[in-house]
Formats: C-alpha cells, structure tokens, sequence
C-alpha cells in the first residue's frame, strides 16, 4: 500500500508488496523489493537498493548524498539486506569513489534511533548500533557485532565478528572478533563471553580462546606474541579468526588491554 501523500518518482522500483507511508519521499534511482514497511516522512534517494522485510522509521534519511567535501555527484551506491529495522532518523550514505563506490549493510541487522552509516562502509549481519552511534567513512563492522549508546567509530576502523563496544566509548583502533572494549577511548576488557555462550560455542572451545587470548596479549609486541603461540591452537578456529584479523592489512592499529 502506498499513501497517496507519498512523492515516488515513476522510475523508482517498487514491490508492489511495499507499504509507503504518508509524506515519504523516493528518488527514482531507488529499488525497494518485497515486504518491506516505509513509514511516514522517510527519504529515500541515491542509486539505493533496499532488500526484503526492511522496516524504516519516520524521519530517517536514506541514500543522500555523504558527507565528504570529496564527493561530487559520482555515481555510486547503497545496497541494503534483508530484514532490518531502521529506527528514527537514522542516516545511511552511499559509497563515493575513492572509497569504493558503495556502502552495504547486510540483513538482520538494527540501528537505533540517530545512528549513522557513513559512505563507504560495510556492515555485516546482525548487528545492532545503538543510539546516537556515528560509524565514520570506511568503518568495517562484521556479523553479530554490538556498539552501545552515543559510542563513536573512527573513520577506517575495523570491528571483529562477536565483538561489543560499551556505552559512550570512542572506538578509534580496531577490535578484534569476540573482543569486549570500553572505555573513553576504548581499551580491550577481555572477550565477549555472554556473547559467545548465546552462540552454543562449546565450552571447551571458549576455554582455549581465553587462554589463547591471554598468550596473544601478554605483552604490547603483539607480533612477537603471535609468533610465539602455542601450536596447540591451531585448530580453534576462534583463534584462528583474532590471528587473521590482527595480521590482515589495516589502517589503525590494534586495541589492545594497553590501549588508552
């Protein structure tokens, strides 16, 4: 159903199993598939393609163009998954060139009320961004991720799958996956535990990876710690992924227990 209020430019793409509220405006670069609910007073522009069951609250803003004094006008994108709640004036911008050209939020995911996605980042699935939470250009959130109210993600920072960010936290080197950090320029606190026992990762697993965490931190060399890790972690693919993640290529460094 679409509001008859509603401005939808005739070249936009809409399922016609679509809801469209009163007042919401929909550019004509804009794809919006099957079940998805728009409410009142939403805009919607860009080269934006918004997936299936998304539900996007009033006031939010969509698809305009990024805050970056580089952009300008290129043709570049947002892609958006499946099944998203985007609350109350949320804002999400496409990519622009020199980043890529796109933005992409994957499915399952909820961002709370003035949470922002800036251009050229990507988040994965099952994420949940609290309120008031800016990811700057280029932030790279994976699956299951949690960051807590009016905390703050600098532009280029990755954030490991499993990983939670406390409340009011500036999140200005990455997190490793199953980390636990806060602080005002947040420091690792150990490992996301609750997060992973709601995962049914088996104890025996959560086990070696604290101790595993443990070795890779002991010290601030986390190079030579790497390097000296007991081969007996080999096959704990939960270690595996925090060594992958430390030694891939980066633009800030590693939060550490060290970091301040």
């Amino acid at each position: 159903m679409i509001h008859k209020t509603a401005v939808i430019d005739s070249k936009a793409k809409i399922s016609s199993k679509a809801s469209i509220g009163a007042y919401t405006v929909i550019g004509p670069n804009v794809s919006i598939d099957d079940d998805v609910k728009i409410h009142a007073h939403v805009n919607i522009c860009g080269n934006t393609k918004i997936g299936k069951g998304n539900i996007i609250y009033p006031f939010a803003s969509i698809g305009n163009d990024p805050q970056d004094l580089k952009y300008n006008g290129d043709e570049t994108s947002l892609i958006i998954g499946n099944n998203n709640k985007i609350r109350e004036y949320v804002t999400i911008n496409p990519g622009t060139i020199g980043g890529g050209g796109q933005t992409k939020i994957g499915n399952n995911c909820l961002f709370m009320v003035s949470s922002h996605v800036a251009h050229d980042c990507f988040v994965g699935n099952n994420v949940i961004i609290a309120n008031n939470v800016p990811l700057g250009g280029h932030a790279h959130i994976e699956d299951n991720v949690i960051i807590g109210g009016n905390s703050a993600v600098q532009q280029f920072t990755r954030i490991g799958k499993m990983a939670m960010i406390g409340g009011m936290c500036g999140v200005v080197k990455d997190v490793i996956p199953y980390g636990m950090a806060f602080g005002n320029r947040c420091a690792l606190h150990g490992l996301n535990l609750i997060g992973l026992r709601r995962k049914d990762i088996p104890n025996k697993e959560i086990l070696s990876l604290s101790e595993a965490y443990k070795e890779i931190f002991k010290t601030e060399n986390l190079s030579e710690n790497l390097a000296n890790l007991n081969n007996k972690f080999n096959n704990n693919s939960l270690v595996n992924d925090i060594i992958e993640f430390i030694n891939k290529d980066k633009k800030r460094p590693i939060c550490t227990p060290y970091s301040s």
